[in-house]
């Protein structure tokens, strides 16, 4: 049951990711520009939509496992989004003569974030209580990520409009 869940957990991720450009395009008042810093702003932003809803079904009180496969459903389709933007913006920010370089730089770079934030995570949901105190404790440590994130793509945003 958990390989199947993963598997359609995958398949699903890839389809969205895969459909990625057309729900840019379609919400782009840009037609010229696929996408900018402000759409990644606005994208990774709305990751605090499915966290705040699990930290809130948490707090209420209501079936764990429902709230938690609920809220990632809809996190993993904004996630995806937010990874086709990033991958976009990394070749389109790119210098012509060092676009491997600089990709294979963002993808070196997002792999140490996830491994340090698997590392993280698991030492604050172990410090916090390893129950639902401490998945709520991992909650609020990814609210505060998305928050710090969504402000990093302020400065991406201003040196966009400079260039325009």
């Amino acid at each position: 049951a958990v390989g199947g869940f993963l598997a359609l957990w995958i398949i699903g991720y890839g389809m969205v990711q895969a459909s990625a450009p057309a729900l840019i395009s379609s919400s782009s008042a840009q037609k010229s520009q696929p996408t900018s810093a402000n759409q990644l702003r606005r994208w990774k932003s709305s990751l605090l939509i499915p966290l705040v809803g699990i930290a809130a079904g948490l707090h209420l009180g209501l079936a764990p496992t429902l709230v938690l496969v609920a809220g990632l459903i809809v996190f993993a389709i904004i996630f995806a989004v937010n990874s086709a933007v990033h991958s976009y913006l990394v070749v389109a920010y790119a210098s012509e003569d060092t676009v491997a370089l600089d990709v294979g730089f963002y993808y070196m770079s997002n792999a140490a974030g996830r491994l340090l934030g698997t590392v993280l995570s698991g030492a604050l949901f172990g410090w916090a209580g390893q129950a639902i105190s401490g998945l709520t404790a991992c909650i609020i440590a990814s609210i505060v990520m998305v928050f710090v994130g969504s402000a990093l793509c302020i400065p991406l945003q201003k040196a966009e409009e400079r260039h325009l």
